[in-house]
């Protein structure tokens, strides 16, 4: 679980034995200009595919509102992949594949026109050696390194989250995950630069598949949450 996680901020609606319905929410500091706020990252909004168009998300929002109220905190942030009231901040974000085949064989990547299967294959293979010389996984002891390099970058931009180094060596660094799920790996080159690949969990055609993606510019539309507003 991310640092300073609340159990009651974890809210699911069951019928019986069966989760019907799912959203949680992590205490985050965010920063807007020169200004820090304690705030709520909300995530995970799901409901069971039989049960959509119920009415179930509204419930879970008003009450994810209702329990975050309650620790003194009136503003959360969110992501969508479509544009919703207020948005506060849009940027892109860009799939590199890494297995072409496997993401054309689940249908996730279409062949482009003109194009044959050894084409995309040669396309997308990547080499046996990194460009960047020094290239090596993250480890405990670039935790603070890490932390400040991180922080230092992010404070280019207006909205962005402040990390602590607990918060680093938890979604970074990865430590406690077991043997094939892990899902991030973080780099680094003498702690000069950093990056990170994560490994998402994806569904098409009703086939779980694991896809390997390496984001790049990380992305997607991101809104406001105020509900004194």
């Amino acid at each position: 679980m991310s640092p300073g996680w609340k159990k009651q901020w974890h809210i699911g609606i069951r019928s019986g034995t069966t989760l019907c319905a799912f959203i949680s929410a992590i205490p985050v500091e965010i920063r807007v200009r020169d200004k820090v706020m304690h705030s709520s990252e909300v995530n995970f909004l799901c409901v069971h595919k039989k049960l959509r168009g119920k009415r179930l998300a509204p419930v879970l929002i008003k009450e994810i509102t209702r329990v975050i109220n309650l620790e003194g905190i009136w503003q959360a942030i969110y992501t969508g992949g479509v544009v919703l009231p207020r948005p506060v901040s849009t940027c892109r974000y860009y799939h590199r594949a890494l297995d072409w085949l496997k993401l054309y064989e689940v249908n996730f990547s279409p062949m482009p026109s003109g194009s044959k299967i050894p084409t995309q294959v040669r396309k997308y293979k990547l080499p046996d050696d990194t460009s960047t010389p020094g290239l090596r996984e993250m480890q405990i002891k670039d935790v603070e390194a890490v932390d400040g390099l991180l922080n230092r970058y992010l404070k280019r931009y207006e909205l962005a989250p402040v990390f602590n180094k607990e918060e680093v060596e938890h979604w970074f660094l990865n430590t406690n995950d077991k043997s094939g799920e892990k899902v991030v790996w973080s780099y680094v080159v003498e702690v000069s630069r950093f990056l990170m690949v994560t490994r998402r969990p994806c569904s098409t055609n009703s086939k779980s598949y694991r896809m390997a993606m390496e984001r790049s510019r990380t992305s997607s539309r991101s809104s406001a949450w105020n509900p004194r507003s």
